[in-house]
């Protein structure tokens, strides 16, 4: 588990992706590596979310391929099943975090407010997703939690893009972030790959060498 956070604390960036077909799998999985950026949250809001983890994890070894807007307990098993290597959620569903915590599967859930924040702290979790992160307060929200919450760190999502992620990323607490500014569905579904290994890698360009 901490192999993983390290992992995605190392390049700061999740792609947060929507695919339709699963035929857009693959290709898409290699355009993230051919960038350099490792790293690829398959959100469970289309049907061939399960298949295409699947594939990603039996074909491309070294992506870390997470599961993502996850909201039931039966996705869960299907993100299990399909060799997720996180759980991501929109929301703090108790049943959904102490599911993923018995079975042993690393997951940042959703919070926006400072109960749900220590929610997770209860549970001994100290990554949280900040969702929806500029319809909740942004940068600004994220600055007052610093102080109550210094030992929290957070990967915003919603509303990020090349135009506002160093905001983000130069704060204190902010883990990673999480977009899909550089894997959007328009590109995906007209197989445009090359133009998605470029925004990936001026994404990671902003933000110099990983260590």
């Amino acid at each position: 588990m901490d192999e993983l956070f390290e992992l995605i604390g190392k390049y700061r960036i999740v792609p947060v992706i929507k695919l339709e077909k699963v035929s857009d799998a693959l290709p898409l999985g290699k355009a993230l590596l051919e960038a350099g950026l490792p790293v690829a949250e398959i959100t469970f809001r289309t049907p061939v979310a399960q298949e295409a983890i699947q594939l990603l994890r039996g074909n491309l070894p070294s992506l870390c391929v997470g599961a993502g807007t996850v909201t039931t307990l039966s996705q869960i098993e299907e993100a299990k099943k399909a060799g997720a290597m996180f759980i991501v959620t929109p929301g703090f569903n108790p049943r959904i975090v102490d599911t993923c915590i018995e079975e042993g599967i690393p997951i940042i859930p959703g919070v926006n407010s400072p109960s749900q924040i220590e929610q997770g702290l209860e549970r001994g979790l100290d990554i949280l997703k900040f969702f929806p992160a500029e319809a909740s307060g942004g940068v600004k929200m994220l600055k007052a939690l610093q102080g109550p919450y210094s030992d929290v760190s957070f990967v915003p999502t919603g509303g990020i893009d090349e135009s506002n992620m160093m905001q983000y990323l130069q704060l204190k607490n902010v883990f990673a972030i999480g977009g899909s500014w550089m894997v959007k569905e328009d590109l995906i579904n007209t197989g445009k790959f090359d133009v998605i290994k470029t925004l990936c890698k001026d994404a990671l360009a902003r933000l110099g060498e990983p260590e």
